[in-house]
């Protein structure tokens, strides 16, 4: 009979990429989430960069024209002046078009995390152009996914502020006191119930195991069944990290844009720089936020799927071992 394999050596065997064959912990799962960013960077930092940057670039590019073609410097009064009133829409409403078309752009690095973790698991890396290529047959169905998710939310949200707006009309200040007391904490715990079974493991059963967009929300329903107060705690963490981090890799840029305010308050380029330093600020922010928060969703639900279908020797028979 040959010797035992020394447990370090079997652990190692168990580990051929970012993460252990076998259900994960809280700590494997962050561990593996910065394994996977630090091993495939062009994949995962790299095309959240690159989304983030080409959907910024929008807004300051329209600031940029406007400084260059109108005054948009005050002209000392009370009222708007034409110029302000030009820097506050141009401002705001490229802004927002700029970040719509980079939630649409880190979609698809969503979609693409989810490929560099599946390979990441068993010993294998992805460049940009292979994740890219993985997502080819499901982008246009991440897209429905994502549009469908926030339709039931959008309709959520409405029937309650619209049952709100009948009961503040025809009910007594008694009843609309009670009906806050009990419906808000309610329908707080339906939105985190919904946020956990219906929305958070869709996109990568969709991207890992291309299927449909309501079968990969019926995925996403059965692996986290009886996985609940797990996969909340664990999706409420990350979302804590990712923001105070978010936060202090973007509050440089707030706080020299703020300075630029007070100094010169009266300069044409005020404008542009407050765009273009909250465009950098959101893409040193998309840097960390999106590979990670989109590493560790994958890494659930890879976990849910070694805990209840014995994914993991799938997975080793990918990596080779027997």
């Amino acid at each position: 009979m040959p010797p035992p394999m020394p447990s370090g050596m079997l652990g190692a065997a168990h580990k051929p990429g970012a993460i252990p064959l076998r259900p994960l912990g809280l700590g494997d799962m962050y561990d593996g989430a910065f394994r996977v960013i630090r091993f495939n960077p062009r994949a995962t930092v790299g095309s959240a960069v690159l989304v983030a940057a080409i959907a910024m670039s929008l807004p300051v590019l329209l600031t940029a024209v406007l400084t260059f073609a109108v005054d948009l410097t005050s002209d000392g009064s009370s009222d708007l002046s034409t110029g302000e009133a030009l820097a506050v829409l141009g401002t705001s409403g490229s802004l927002l078009i700029g970040t719509l078309l980079q939630g649409i752009g880190l979609l698809l690095v969503t979609g693409m995390v989810a490929h560099v973790v599946a390979a990441a698991a068993v010993g294998r890396r992805l460049s940009l152009g292979e994740a890219w290529a993985a997502t080819r047959g499901s982008r246009w169905r991440l897209v429905g996914l994502a549009l469908l998710l926030g339709l039931m939310a959008f309709g959520m949200l409405a029937v309650y502020v619209a049952l709100w707006v009948v009961v503040v009309l025809v009910a007594p200040t008694v009843v609309i006191v009670l009906f806050g007391l009990v419906t808000v904490p309610a329908f707080i715990a339906l939105l985190l119930w919904w946020w956990v079974r219906v929305y958070y493991l869709p996109v990568p059963a969709l991207m890992i195991e291309r299927t449909g967009v309501l079968a990969a929300i019926g995925r996403g329903f059965r692996l986290t069944r009886h996985q609940f107060w797990r996969t909340l705690g664990i999706g409420l963490l990350t979302g804590l990290i990712t923001g105070v981090a978010g936060g202090f890799l973007s509050l440089p840029f707030s706080i020299v844009s703020q300075v630029l305010a007070v100094a010169v308050p009266d300069s044409q380029y005020l404008a542009l720089a407050t765009v273009a330093l909250t465009a950098l600020g959101s893409v040193v922010q998309t840097a960390f936020v999106t590979p990670f928060s989109a590493a560790v969703s994958s890494l659930q639900y890879l976990d849910q799927r070694m805990r209840k279908e014995a994914y993991d020797v799938e997975l080793m028979a990918q990596a080779g071992i027997s």
